[in-house]
């Protein structure tokens, strides 16, 4: 058998999805007519299984393993790195501050975009998004230790 590349993505769905479901067994499933805080987590994740599943099920049609490119690497990495800090920094720096640093430095370090496009990108995304969760669905964002 010739490994592909939907065989290792489906696989990585699949054990992601029920290492996730098995460590989530904190929050409650609910019922249909009151649904708990853990129905739509578990829900995604089972879906995220299945779309594996299927991933692997479809796999032979996908490119051969060993023939993928891996030109994009670095660019990638950077990526998961901005992520990763955005991460660790969201309760301490809370919303506005971490989401306008990780859009500015996704667009302007990693995309290499124009600084007063990345600027008004990732100031306009902010903030029209806390608009949107605090404001209009009225969901708690992290403040952080300066309170913005």
């Amino acid at each position: 058998m010739i490994l592909r590349r939907d065989h290792i993505a489906g696989g990585a769905f699949v054990v992601a999805g029920a290492l996730v479901y098995a460590l989530s067994g904190d929050l409650p499933w609910g019922s249909m007519a009151m649904p708990g805080a853990g129905m739509m987590p578990k829900l995604a994740i089972g879906l995220m299984v299945v779309f594996g599943l299927v991933l692997l099920a479809r796999a032979g049609d996908s490119p051969p393993f060993a023939d993928l490119p891996w030109d994009d690497l670095p660019h990638a990495i950077r990526v998961m790195v901005v992520a990763t800090a955005a991460t660790a920094l969201y309760t301490v720096l809370g919303f506005l501050i971490t989401i306008a640093l990780l859009l500015f430095t996704l667009a302007f370090v990693v995309e290499r975009q124009n600084i007063i496009r990345a600027a008004a990108f990732s100031v306009g995304v902010t903030v029209f998004a806390y608009l949107f969760f605090a404001m209009v669905l009225k969901t708690p964002l992290p403040r952080g230790l300066i309170g913005l």
